[in-house]
């Protein structure tokens, strides 16, 4: 039986009716109402690990349990310990010099290992709690381990005779567990890897369709966040949208800021506009409480909704900015996603990360420092700091970088149009050096985009020239609907490439002629687009800009507004900016007087300097 599309009603109805009603009545209530479920697998035998040993994700792994009616027995089983003690090293003591009067709790702690777990039930018989618990302590000990110990704790589990056993039990024993270890029992179950269509699954979701009134907001945070990893399936979906309507009706006496997160990934971008409304509203009501790692989870949460509340994204930045140091490295490149993903850019938040990478550059490894580099790239932001440390780190070890690091340092060092001052040269040619490294290894695409980042920044080593201008490279980017002629982004490169086909050293070279006319046709186009004023005996070229031409929260040009400017100095003129953002709220009288300043001033400070 699948749910049809009355089930929303039914859940609302129940949602708003048990309100009225006692609670010995909402309990007849909840025993009358059987929220659908649909057919599950009923398999007689855990999965074989073999795909999880060859390398597999851990989440990848499915076990299905067997559907027994009556709870399995937990005695007589070969305990798994000798095993796992002969891997671990770890020497337990005899089961009966274990103190009788311990508490269940405390030799729990103790376990160190699903296995260890699992030999601690074959000596009791849990209660429906002791169940949940054990299941919790089962995957909490796999959080921290290795990705080799992790397959083979995996496999020791997988094989112990009480395995299957627990989860029958747990299955038998759904319908008497308190709220809190049923939402812990179901978390536990996906975390170890057991299948959604596996029959205890299928039946713990059953029981929370029951019993979802009687979660608090402890309980329904942890069945939130477990609902939100799970696949779709029909009583998933019927859970979701059970939860969804008991939270939207409780959204007003929400306390908790992890359950009204939650619940916003829940809804996430189809949200509707007025719930959007409803739940901006309620997180800014409750801002003043954020923690740090709320601020963290709120800005990937508003992301995941397409939410830019600036209300909102201003809290969370102040608040990750002031303790940026205490944030972890996942954190902040997912921080700085989130703002990429929602178009929302903070200078003050941009430049604390920076600068607190910039200091401990010796914390991060090259590919962590790229990422971020690439991030801010993305986002227009210029750290000078942090591409200064990091050019001398790489200038004293250059042969530490692959192709793909040395690429996207490329990318990010020319699209923001920095200058190393002193160390460019130094920079440059070991970027160079690395670059003819992997030359024979380089797709014609790979080598394009290296040479035209290099151009930017105004080198042009003749080495991957002489590469790139082989036949086969430009007749493939030609079919690859790659211009041949978007290499010509100075005009110092353009007579770099004529002097190279001229020369006779490399008089061996055969360029076709549309190439050619492909190259003289495409600089002339990038090198004239702009309009060119004189004033007496000075020739000024004014650019108009827009605020994505320069880097965020500056003046300074970005690669392609650089490249302009170049080929008007060489060409001879002076170049002048106009930011259009800034003239944008002036009147007309003041636009005049922005530009007669802009001109004028900066003709007379160049007859000054002449």
């Amino acid at each position: 039986m699948y749910v049809l599309k009355t089930g929303e009603e039914m859940l609302r109805g129940v949602i708003i009716f048990s309100r009225v009603i006692s609670p010995w009545k909402q309990h007849n209530l909840h025993s009358q109402i059987k929220p659908v479920i649909h057919s599950c697998r009923d398999d007689c035998a855990v999965h074989h690990l073999q795909s999880l040993l060859q390398g597999h994700a851990f989440n990848n792994v499915r076990y299905f349990c067997e559907g027994v009616t009556q709870a399995p027995s937990f005695e007589g089983h070969v305990s798994n310990q000798s095993r796992f003690q002969a891997h671990t090293g770890r020497n337990k003591d005899a089961p009966g010099k274990a103190e009788a009067n311990v508490p269940f709790h405390t030799k729990l702690q103790e376990c160190l290992s699903p296995s260890d777990v699992l030999d601690l039930m074959e000596k009791c018989t849990p209660t429906h709690g002791q169940v949940s618990k054990s299941l919790t302590r089962m995957w909490n000990t796999t959080k921290k381990m290795s990705s080799e110990q992790r397959r083979f704790e995996l496999k020791l589990m997988s094989e112990h005779p009480v395995f299957q056993c627990l989860f029958q039990r747990a299955r038998v024993h759904a319908p008497h567990m308190s709220a809190i270890d049923l939402a812990y029992t179901l978390l536990a179950a996906i975390k170890l890897g057991v299948s959604q269509r596996s029959l205890v699954v299928q039946t713990l979701l059953r029981v929370l369709q029951e019993r979802l009134n009687q979660f608090d907001e402890k309980s329904l945070c942890i069945l939130a966040t477990c609902l939100e990893k799970m696949e779709t399936d029909k009583n998933t979906d019927a859970l979701k949208q059970g939860l969804k309507l008991l939270l939207e009706d409780q959204l007003p006496t929400i306390q908790n800021v992890m359950l009204l997160q939650t619940l916003m990934q829940l809804f996430g971008n189809n949200a509707p506009p007025a719930m959007r409304r409803k739940l901006e509203a309620k997180a800014l009501s409750m801002a003043d409480e954020f923690t740090l790692p709320n601020a963290l989870h709120m800005l990937t949460t508003l992301a995941t909704m397409h939410l830019n509340s600036k209300p909102l994204l201003d809290i969370c930045s102040r608040k990750i900015a002031d303790n940026v140091h205490s944030v972890p490295f996942t954190r902040l490149l997912a921080c700085l996603k989130s703002c990429r993903e929602l178009n929302y850019r903070n200078f003050f938040l941009f430049s604390s990360i920076s600068d607190y990478l910039a200091n401990t550059l010796s914390m991060w490894s090259n590919k962590q420092v790229i990422f971020f580099l690439l991030e801010f790239e993305g986002l227009g932001f210029y750290p000078v700091a942090l591409l200064d440390a990091f050019a001398g780190k790489v200038i004293l070890n250059p042969d530490s970088l692959s192709f793909r690091d040395l690429l996207s340092i490329l990318k990010a060092y020319s699209s923001l149009n920095h200058d190393l001052k002193g160390n460019q040269q130094e920079f440059l040619a070991n970027m160079t050096r690395v670059l003819e490294s992997y030359l024979p290894k380089m797709s014609s695409l790979d080598l394009l985009k290296a040479v035209s980042c290099l151009s930017v920044l105004g080198h042009f080593p003749q080495a991957p020239l002489q590469e790139l201008l082989q036949e086969q490279h430009l007749g493939e980017l030609l079919q690859r609907g790659q211009h041949a002629g978007s290499l010509c982004l100075d005009f110092s490169f353009f007579f770099s490439l004529v002097c190279l086909i001229c020369s006779p050293v490399f008089s061996w070279l055969i360029i076709p002629l549309y190439i050619c006319r492909h190259l003289f046709n495409v600089y002339w186009f990038i090198s004239l687009e702009c309009a060119i004023v004189s004033f007496y005996h000075s020739r000024i070229a004014v650019l108009s800009a827009t605020p994505s031409s320069f880097c965020f929260g500056t003046t300074h040009p970005r690669s392609s507004l650089a490249i302009k400017i170049r080929h008007l100095q060489i060409l001879g003129y002076e170049p002048v900016l106009v930011p259009i953002h800034e003239l944008e709220t002036c009147t007309n009288q003041d636009r005049i007087k922005v530009l007669k300043n802009l001109i004028f001033l900066h003709q007379e400070s160049s007859r000054t300097e002449d």
